[in-house]
């Protein structure tokens, strides 16, 4: 039961890095076109 709440745990942790669809740029960003920012890899 403890390795089972463990894996809960991990994976609601980790749900925010999960990849996603888009192309990059030159420099590797993604741009965010509902606010307009970008982030880089």
């Amino acid at each position: 039961m403890k390795r089972f709440l463990v894996a809960v745990v991990v994976l609601m942790m980790s749900a925010g890095v999960w990849a996603h669809s888009g192309g990059t740029d030159r420099q590797g960003c993604h741009v965010d076109h509902k606010n307009g920012g970008r982030h880089c890899h």
